[in-house]
């Protein structure tokens, strides 16, 4: 019987396809020519997104694969292309979103002779991906296509790398191997359930405190447990919280969500809260040093329940009375079917955040008020959430725009409509990021905001943006300073202020040169106009703010405020 074969490359290529692969955000190198002919020649459902920088395609597919729920996919070429796309890998692993890379490799003979752009790419990548693999034969190509997917997908989702050396690609693989899990193809793939003797243990705990507070991370719209969270919420009326990653687990507009806690985007009025309570109940939330102020809120001594799917997240920071592990939705299922057995039980958290959230927000409104010049951020954060339908979709830098969407941005419904790189906080992420999730929710208008330091980084993507007539306004807070570094020099270092200037760029015109319509604005009163008229302007637009500057705002930020 003659083997049914097919090359490397091919066997890539039929993989993705039987994978759902709709899109796939990269760039090309010498090492990589088979896979691109491969994709050229063969019939699929896969569209090649091509990008100016490896880092752009990691942002891209971790954007893509935050609103579609499935793992976006990035390649680029061997040596610089994999130190390129690397901090793309490490953000989405610890953001807890799959990403699979694939990048082209010298030939599998050639190593260690030193032919160009040579590179441990497995010692690079395996400290900071779910899993890397080199591959070493055409034959080995499904297996570790496999692999990848379903290390991605199942647990903690996270990233994946292949490396994918040029005779590979060449080489021979049997047809007939090419298989897959259609589960793998979404995720969280095969999701774990609670013990039911730890469900009935947390909730005896959760009912027997008399103050209690939910604090959500990411897990519950990883999950998809949005729905069953709100009946949660609303049978016990319990004040709930969020982080950044958090945001949409909850309408922020729901009588019983205070909004993001912490040191990003929390306020003093939303620590009173956190402070006040007898019992925190984490989901799918690290406790980390941001959600608790370095550990400080809650305090030490506080009761502690927590839910994660990582086990490993449970205790590592608080003495936890009772933890749960499991995927965030699952868990809430069984909470909310073991309520149903239990005597009515009501917090009163409606009544409670009440004051709380009227408290924070009387100031935000006099500042989105104001006239001042350089306009305020609070002004423009004030005007895009009049301006913007609620099914819009915000993406913002780590830097200026992050606490400000964090804290005054209200989410009018739940599900991911607003999303940070909080891992890491890379700058030059939202720009890309907002790309991938354009051509991953396509029909939504999408927002990217980034300061200047950010715009930087990666305005090289405008073309992309253009030339796929990609529905992005982008938003620059132009202030002429790498603000976050400036304002902890202010507050912490006596104004001792070094390297953190820079002369103002004409963002407009530099978008303008790309193709982009744009526009500058310094009047305050103009930017309503002006926002409106780019967010309804057909494909890619640019609006560049000037911006106070962090040092001299009123950024929610808790170690400035202090």
């Amino acid at each position: 019987m003659t083997k049914n074969t097919l090359s490397g490359a091919e066997a890539m290529v039929r993989m993705l396809d039987a994978y759902e692969v709709r899109h796939i955000f990269g760039l090309c190198g010498d090492t990589t020519l088979p896979f691109y002919d491969a994709l050229y020649r063969l019939d699929h459902g896969i569209e090649h997104i091509l990008t100016r920088d490896e880092r752009s395609a990691a942002y891209m597919a971790d954007g893509y694969a935050r609103v579609t729920g499935k793992p976006g996919i990035c390649e680029g070429p061997s040596g610089g292309g994999a130190t390129y796309i690397l901090p793309g890998l490490i953000e989405a692993s610890e953001s807890s979103v799959p990403v699979l890379a694939i990048t082209s490799d010298v030939g599998t003979r050639a190593s260690g002779h030193y032919p160009l752009t040579e590179l441990d790419q497995e010692g690079l990548m395996r400290p900071l991906t779910k899993s890397t693999q080199v591959i070493q034969h055409a034959d080995q190509v499904p297996d570790a296509v496999r692999a990848a997917f379903r290390t991605m997908t199942t647990g903690r989702p996270g990233a994946a790398h292949l490396g994918f050396p040029i005779d590979v690609q060449r080489g021979e693989a049997d047809a007939d191997a090419l298989w897959h899990d259609p589960a793998h193809s979404r995720f969280p793939a095969y999701p774990s359930g609670p013990d039911p003797v730890a469900v009935e243990a947390l909730l005896d705990a959760l009912l027997s405190a008399r103050n209690p507070l939910v604090i959500c991370g990411g897990g519950i719209v990883l999950a998809g447990g949005e729905d069953a969270f709100k009946s949660f919420t609303e049978t016990l009326d319990i004040a709930v919280a969020t982080t950044i990653s958090g945001q949409g687990s909850l309408p922020e507009t729901h009588p019983n969500c205070l909004g993001v806690v912490g040191s990003n985007g929390g306020v003093p009025a939303t620590r009173e809260v956190v402070s006040a309570a007898d019992l925190v109940l984490f989901i799918g939330c690290r406790a980390g040093s941001v959600t608790t102020e370095l550990w400080r809120h809650p305090a030490k001594g506080t009761r502690i329940l927590h839910i994660d799917s990582d086990p490993g997240v449970i205790g590592a920071s608080y003495p936890t009375e009772v933890g749960l592990v499991s995927d965030a939705r699952l868990a809430i299922e069984a909470l909310n079917a073991a309520l149903a057995d239990r005597p009515a039980t009501g917090f009163g958290g409606a009544a409670r955040v009440a004051p709380a959230k009227a408290k924070k927000w009387e100031p935000f409104h006099a500042l989105a008020a104001s006239a001042e010049r350089p306009i305020r951020p609070e002004r423009t954060i004030a005007t895009l959430r009049r301006v913007l339908d609620d099914d819009a979709i915000v993406v913002g830098d780590p830097g200026t725009p992050c606490p400000y969407i964090s804290a005054w941005y209200e989410l009018r419904r739940s599900g991911r409509w607003l999303f940070s790189n909080r891992a890491h906080g890379a700058l030059g992420y939202a720009m890309s990021a907002a790309m991938g999730a354009a051509i991953g929710r396509p029909g939504h208008k999408v927002v990217a905001l980034m300061g200047d330091g950010s715009f930087g980084f990666t305005c090289g993507e405008l073309e992309t943006a253009v030339r796929k007539r990609l529905p992005i306004t982008f938003v620059v807070f132009s202030n002429a300073v790498y603000g976050w570094i400036k304002a902890g020099q202010k507050t912490k270092f006596d104004e001792r202020y070094f390297s953190v200037d820079f002369n103002r760029t004409d963002h407009a015109a530099v978008a303008s040169a790309f193709g982009l319509p744009s526009w500058r604005v310094e009047d305050p009163d103009e930017l309503e106009a002006v926002l409106k008229k780019a967010v309804a302007t057909d494909g890619p637009t640019l609006v560049d703010v000037i911006s106070q500057p962090l040092q001299d705002a009123a950024a929610p930020v808790s170690e400035w405020i202090a």
